[in-house]
């Protein structure tokens, strides 16, 4: 792996990404289709910041009339066509600040562990012109529910003792998500805002438990790759002759509706 990897660049990541990353809880699914009324395959989604595809995956099979996924990272967006390849998704290039999709072209836009890389101001901007009237956006994250798992909380207290005081970017325990539904229902572009939370477990190998760590830009990119080595040593220490780690993931979503006026 090479010592430059980039903040917010998950080119040399994909592959980790798309074998090892997690799926989000179906009731958080089938609950933002209640707020459609209830008929997906009334409707078109939009997945931005997409990677490769796994919430997007998720809305095809849950028989939205469309799913348009767009990220700006080339990698991700061919191993996301790649994986998705059994699926009715249209991948393109874009971002969050420029979708580079039509205005007022889709009832359901999200983006699925990905906002916090998003200018706020120019990207909600962005969706309240790319949703139609009524619809609405999503922001989602689906990190580990610690407290459910002493292991997995012990693990993650090494990042503060290998680097204190860790900023992390991709969190929904922390920055952004604390105040997101006030900025939410203050932005212009939206008059209503709902959290959902979906819990789910999953037990998973021990490299697929590594494998996700893996995947996490902003960790690695911190540490640097001495150091989060260091860490995926201690967490196969901690984890010791276990054959599989139970992860309890808690998938918060919150879910902004376009201003009807």
């Amino acid at each position: 792996m090479s010592t430059t990897l980039k903040h917010g660049d998950f080119t040399s990541l994909a592959e980790d990404y798309s074998k090892y990353r997690e799926g989000y809880a179906p009731s958080v699914v089938s609950a933002l289709t209640g707020l459609l009324g209830g008929s997906a395959e009334a409707c078109d989604a939009v997945d931005v910041g997409a990677g490769t595809g796994i919430w997007s995956r998720m809305l095809a099979e849950a028989g939205f009339r469309s799913v348009t996924s767009v990220d700006p990272n080339e990698t991700m967006r061919a191993t996301g066509k790649r994986d998705s390849a059994r699926h009715n998704i249209t991948w393109r290039a874009g971002s969050g600040e420029d979708t580079g999709l039509p205005s007022a072209s889709a009832d359901l836009l999200t983006m699925a562990s990905s906002f916090h890389w998003v200018d706020f101001d120019k990207g909600t901007r962005e969706f309240g012109r790319v949703l139609r009237p009524g619809g609405w956006f999503v922001a989602l994250w689906n990190p580990r529910h610690l407290r459910a798992s002493p292991l997995l909380t012990d693990i993650e207290a090494e990042l503060d003792r290998l680097k204190p005081g860790m900023k992390r970017v991709s969190s929904a325990r922390q920055g952004l998500m604390d105040e997101l539904s006030d900025r939410l229902a203050a932005s212009p572009e939206f008059d209503d805002v709902i959290l959902l939370e979906g819990r789910h477990e999953v037990r998973q190998t021990v490299e697929q438990y590594i494998g996700v760590w893996r995947s996490v830009n902003d960790v690695r990119v911190q540490l640097g790759e001495e150091k989060f080595e260091r860490f995926l040593a201690h967490a196969r220490e901690r984890i010791g002759d276990a054959e599989t780690v139970e992860t309890t993931y808690l998938t918060r979503a919150w879910a902004a509706r376009r201003a009807t006026l």
